[in-house]
């Protein structure tokens, strides 16, 4: 069982900037496809930004240029720094793990790929 722990949310105005971190003590993130994803009340879980094994990375259009993915596989962290705020990227952020095996580039972004999720960490934008 892989457990991930965010941190890094908070509450933020129109245009600044954040950095989630999703640690995983114990685990070794080279063997996991990593993955971001948010969801916003009355909406479904959307995903946001995915890491691959061997580093390809992929964003959701709605915040590509905005958002970074990026791993430290030697601190087990995975990070999503966000650039740029707007008030529409309010929601609760997860962090997700897939073992390599299950990784799909085209499923990065897919919830049904990931098998360990994080508790989440609130992100609140003001305009």
């Amino acid at each position: 069982q892989v457990q991930l722990v965010e941190s890094g949310g908070g509450s933020v105005q129109s245009g600044g900037s954040l950095r989630l971190s999703c640690a995983a003590p114990g685990y070794t993130y080279g063997y996991y496809c990593m993955g971001w994803f948010r969801q916003a009340p009355g909406k479904e879980r959307e995903g946001v930004a995915g890491i691959a094994s061997d580093g390809f990375t992929t964003y959701a259009d709605s915040v590509k240029g905005r958002f970074t993915i990026s791993q430290d596989n030697a601190k087990n962290t995975l990070y999503l720094q966000m650039n740029s705020l707007k008030p529409e990227d309010t929601a609760m952020y997860y962090c997700a793990a897939a073992p390599r095996p299950s990784c799909r580039y085209w499923l990065l972004l897919r919830h049904v790929m990931y098998s360990y999720w994080g508790q989440g960490t609130q992100v609140t934008v003001s305009s």
